[in-house]
């Protein structure tokens, strides 16, 4: 038993605004319904779990995280709480952000732990109607550093899957449990199907009509987990834990829920180092990145950046180092740093050029073709705009190209990509175009649910002040306005970045 507060309980304690009391009842109540009748816990229980961080036993950990998640409307897992047994108290938060908030990086067993966990409560949070928000992102310095020395190095399979008789693995408070059964190679082939529907169906429509399901999917992989497969079922199964993870987090992206999506990325990156991928964990990571960028905060994708590129391995195709080089150069155009990001899309050029196709790119890099190098290119050119306006014309010529590659089933990317040609187009001061390839994102808007879209729709919305005054931008601006639901408060999540 720690003798120093459990900051991390106290401040959410202080969040919910119950008393020691209420808690204490609350617990009894909650453990009651979970089969736990015998649990007893009381008010001076409950101070030394806060003041004292005295870490009580299981169940009681996985009840005190159900009634904190539903209390707060948002994901509250025990690492939030403070209450992993090897780890240690949280310290308390300076300007929002967090020292390795979640005791990174988790051993094997607590992956699979952490992926049910998280998923469970976040499957709650939707049966309840609840939205997940309030929760500060992690810096991506504090990711970085704590992530670095686990990543550089290969996992020992035969460690990876979760003992059944671990005590991590007691019944779960507040969610479903998935009894652990093992599975062979013909289940697994119909989760990495799954996978595929799931990811084409996200670039299609957006995140928020099938992020349920994917989240409900990772949850029963979570489950599958806890089983000892033989190694080669076992690192595909934790591939697919990590591409659905991807999925997960990049759809919470799409609709807002950050902190969440955050989370996934980071169990992403655990799941696909477990299995072997350190490609895939780059990947990963990487996503948090372009998240970190849209939402303002391009020193911390830089960092994220940073640990994906040199902890990617020495396995990493060509295309996919192109890849990360075009989420880098974006977070250098949202720092105006123009030399940086134009060395940076050079090497990401060249390296997709060198990529001979000789060797089959993953499954989670087939979106990634010369449509979408096209289309990162327009977008960190667009972004270079804001502080060096010349760049607005490469940007115009990248969205183009991009748009004339673009294959059915990409509608998001298509929006995108007229979104950065409108935009471009006001900065070159040629509101005429602008507006034509305005009107043309407009009319596509509705048949997404992605939140991004109108973030970025948002900030194009912005250029078009300075031509109000011209009768079709006065239209396009009521257009704009009608077709944009009230601007979401970012509150801890930052805000977003240039379009």
């Amino acid at each position: 038993m720690s003798s120093e507060p459990n900051t991390r309980l106290q401040d959410l304690f202080g969040l919910a605004g119950w008393s020691k009391g209420e808690l204490a009842r609350l617990v009894n109540r909650q453990a009651a319904a979970m089969g736990h009748p015998q649990l007893a816990t009381d008010t001076s229980r409950v101070r030394r779990w806060i003041d004292m961080g005295e870490i009580p036993r299981d169940p009681v950990p996985r009840v005190l995280a159900a009634l904190f998640t539903e209390r707060l409307g948002r994901v509250v897992t025990i690492e939030d709480l403070g209450l992993v047994r090897h780890g240690r108290t949280g310290k308390r938060q300076s300007k929002g952000q967090q020292d390795n908030p979640d005791g990174l990086p988790w051993a094997p067993e607590r992956t699979a732990a952490v992926l049910t966990e998280f998923t469970g409560m976040d499957l709650m949070l939707n049966r309840r109607g609840l939205v997940g928000a309030g929760a500060a992102l992690a810096a991506g310095s504090a990711l970085s550093s704590a992530m670095h020395d686990w990543l550089h190095t290969d996992p020992a399979l035969t460690a990876d899957a979760p003992r059944s008789h671990d005590p991590l693995h007691a019944d779960p408070a507040g969610y479903d449990r998935y009894e652990a059964a093992p599975i062979g190679s013909q289940e697994i082939e119909e989760l990495e199907r799954s996978v595929e529907v799931f990811r084409a169906w996200d670039a299609s429509r957006g995140g928020g009509l099938q992020r349920k399901a994917v989240v409900g999917q990772l949850n029963e992989v979570g489950g599958m987990l806890a089983y000892r497969h033989p190694d080669h079922l076992q690192r595909r199964l934790w591939g697919v834990a990590a591409n659905l993870a991807v999925l997960a987090g990049w759809m919470s992206h799409d609709v807002g829920l950050e902190p969440t999506a955050q989370k996934y990325f980071v169990i992403a990156a655990h799941a696909a180092r477990e299995g072997g991928d350190r490609p895939r964990a780059a990947e990963a990571l990487s996503r948090g990145a372009r998240q970190m960028v849209h939402l303002g905060r391009p020193d911390d994708a830089l960092d994220l950046m940073k640990l994906a590129k040199s902890g990617s391995g020495d396995e990493v195709l060509p295309r996919t180092q192109a890849m990360l080089h075009t989420i880098e150069a974006w977070a250098q155009a949202a720092l105006g740093k123009g030399q940086a990001m134009r060395r940076t899309l050079g090497e990401a050029e060249e390296l997709f050029v060198s990529d001979k196709g000789d060797v089959p790119p993953p499954s989670w890099m087939q979106m990634f073709d010369e449509a979408d190098m096209h289309g990162m290119q327009a977008l960190a050119y667009r972004t270079l705009a804001e502080h060096d306006p010349s760049a607005s014309g490469i940007a115009q010529r990248h969205a183009k190209e991009a748009l004339e590659l673009r294959v059915g089933g990409r509608q998001r990317s298509k929006i995108f990509d007229y979104i950065s040609l409108a935009s471009a187009c006001f900065i070159a001061d040629d509101p005429e175009q602008a507006d034509r390839y305005a009107r043309l994102a407009l009319v596509s808007m509705g048949e997404t649910s992605s939140h991004r879209t109108w973030d970025r729709l948002r900030e194009m919305y912005r250029l078009t002040g300075q031509y109000a005054s011209y009768p079709k931008i006065q239209d396009l601006r009521e257009e704009i306005q009608l077709a944009l639901p009230k601007e979401r408060s970012k509150g801890a999540t930052g805000k977003s970045t240039k379009a």
